[in-house]
């Protein structure tokens, strides 16, 4: 039985028709639209990611649509509806906009440029009396319908992308949940199966935290399938298996590394576990941290998609039997076959055989238990002057605590206290609260932040008083201290001299700096909020239009800082027609002249 029966019908069913994803989806039918959706883009359809790629704490959620690897191509509804939604951020989607469709799905469009005229116009007037450059408005339903085929922007490179593209994603009106654009029927050719790279056995009879890096074996393909070479029997000394998978997928004629779309383990002809990726909502892209061998990539080693989840993953991914990891209870060899498909169905497979040899018992002096976190409980970290407070959702699987604390140096206004590191995730915020070493007046204790510091990233968070403690949220364990900040952030100036002669600028370009990081930032000329645009988080920056004439005008800029430090600087600039001036004579670039000879050749008798 076909499980994408309807999704390319006659070749799909006739090739794969052998094959079951995942047994409770015997019978599968694809409902989903094909053809419903146009390509957002006018070029040929290709892809730079997939929904199921894996990203830094995330699963990519859609598609990145290539725009030739420039800005500004035309970007066009992909089907009739309304636009439901515009967004602008400084960082994730950057400019974005958000289309309702009559059949119940959403798309969504971002890392834009310029909107269409009537939005970008719409767009600025919000702005202008909210007196904000980020935006998220939500447009009746009749102020911007659209047909099928309309221009609605520019494509871009704002917000946190790393390049020109258009992201491009298909959702659930109802739940906002992202669904598989791949299975909709775009004209995306994809005859190449899966490429299976690397497979790891995990001992699952304790914490993937504390079990240490997996057994891990090199796969090899063959014209059956895939190998693990020069071991036609695996044995071990695990009586609890969970396994991971190291796998990409590519498009027909695409050298880029998606994605794969779904992995399933057979033993003994019967399926145990598996994961399919055909939709993740934002509630649950965070579970890719439980998704993946987090801990092992983090310490530089493979980063393993899990065929099993971790205790506490909520997740929507897989489909197990139990919790999915292989008991071997005798000594005979069992055969296994992991399959690996991509959207279109296309099948890697996976054979190898597996046998348990017990190891023989160790004797001695067991280790004295650690104190251990355990997921799915509320639990507290106690100590003198710290604690932290860990929620049922914060961790995935158990781990050993390790804690650490630093009593405060002389004048220090807390000390410091680590717990764990960064190698074990967590999902969402915990929470840690400090008693400072001493008390500060009215003004210091506005100005106390947290800070959370080692591994890869420092970070800083303006502390909330309860009672005699500062706290803050993380969503990282490290360590912690608490200090006071009172030096205000620091602003360039846009140029020099009493009335700064800015008739040669084009715009106007600060960028703030503080340790702390910036909160905010407003700047008014002649006394009226003027829009900044700060995309990427960095530079605040203001083209000049017909807001600010020419003539002499009075700008201010003011700062805050997170711990709620303030800079404010007034500085008279000037406006005038420009010409550039020509080019001084003689100083010009002249093209030399080629210089060229006759060569008489003499014929040889």
């Amino acid at each position: 039985m076909c499980f994408f029966a309807g999704m390319r019908r006659s070749l799909i069913c006739s090739i794969f028709c052998i094959t079951i994803i995942f047994s409770s989806a015997q019978g599968f039918n694809n409902p989903y639209p094909q053809g419903y959706f146009r390509w957002p883009v006018d070029l040929r359809p290709e892809i730079v990611a997939n929904l199921g790629e894996l990203r830094p704490n995330h699963w990519h959620m859609g598609l990145d649509v290539r725009t030739g690897g420039h800005e500004n191509e035309r970007v066009y509804a992909a089907a009739d509806g309304y636009i439901a939604f515009i967004g602008i951020k400084p960082s994730g989607f950057g400019r974005h906009i958000v289309i309702n469709h009559p059949n119940g799905l959403s798309t969504l469009y971002a890392h834009l440029n310029d909107f269409a005229p009537e939005i970008e116009r719409w767009v600025t007037e919000h702005q202008y009396l909210s007196e904000s450059w980020p935006q998220e408005l939500r447009p009746d339903n009749a102020r911007f319908p659209v047909r099928k085929g309309d221009f609605i922007s520019y494509s871009g490179n704002t917000g946190g992308s790393q390049g020109p593209h258009v992201h491009f994603e298909i959702r659930s009106t109802s739940t906002d949940e992202c669904l598989n654009p791949l299975l909709f029927g775009f004209n995306l050719a994809d005859n190449v199966p899966p490429v299976l790279q690397q497979l790891a056995l995990y001992d699952r009879s304790q914490s993937i935290y504390n079990s240490g890096r997996p057994q891990a074996y090199v796969l090899r393909a063959t014209d059956t399938g895939y190998i693990i070479p020069k071991m036609p029997v695996v044995t071990t000394d695990l009586p609890v298996i969970g396994f991971g998978l190291k796998a990409f997928d590519r498009l027909s004629g695409s050298s880029n590394q998606d994605g794969i779309y779904s992995a399933e383990l057979f033993v003994d002809g019967r399926r145990l576990t598996g994961f399919k990726m055909d939709s993740i909502s934002y509630d649950e892209t965070g579970y890719y941290n439980a998704h993946v061998d987090y801990r092992n990539h983090y310490r530089g080693g493979v980063e393993y998609q899990l065929m099993n989840g971790l205790p506490n993953d909520r997740g929507g991914v897989y489909r197990m039997e139990g919790d999915g990891s292989l008991r071997l209870y005798d000594t005979l060899t069992h055969d296994l076959r992991v399959e690996v498909r991509d959207a279109a169905q296309n099948l890697s497979v996976l054979r190898f055989r597996l046998r348990f040899r017990p190891a023989e018992s160790s004797r001695g002096v067991g280790a004295v238990a650690a104190e251990r976190l355990i997921p799915g409980i509320q639990q507290k970290i106690t100590r003198p002057d710290f604690e932290l407070t860990l929620r049922p959702e914060n961790i995935y699987d158990t781990v050993n605590l390790y804690y650490a604390g630093v009593k405060p140096a002389p004048g220090r206004f807390s000390g410091t206290y680590a717990v764990n590191d960064e190698s074990i995730p967590v999902h969402q915020l915990l929470k840690v609260s400090i008693r400072p070493a001493y008390t500060v007046d009215a003004l210091q204790r506005d100005r106390v932040l947290v800070l959370r510091s080692g591994g890869r990233s420092d970070n800083i968070r303006k502390a909330v008083w309860e009672g005699d403690r500062v706290t803050a949220e993380f969503s990282d364990f490290g360590t912690f201290s608490a200090y006071t900040d009172l030096i205000p952030p620091v602003i360039n100036a846009p140029g020099k001299g009493d009335t700064i002669n800015l008739s040669s600028n084009t715009r106007l370009m600060f960028t703030p700096s503080d340790a702390s990081g910036i909160k905010s930032f407003r700047a008014e000329i002649n006394g009226r909020w003027i829009r900044f645009t700060n995309d990427k988080s960095r530079n605040w920056i203001y083209r000049f239009d017909e807001r600010v004439p020419y003539g002499v005008h009075e700008l201010m800029v003011r700062v805050e800082d997170v711990a709620g430090n303030i800079t404010e600087k007034k500085w008279w600039f000037r406006r005038a027609a420009y010409t550039p001036p020509p080019p001084r004579k003689g100083k010009g670039k002249k093209t030399p002249v080629k210089k060229t000879t006759s060569k008489v050749v003499k014929k040889k008798r």
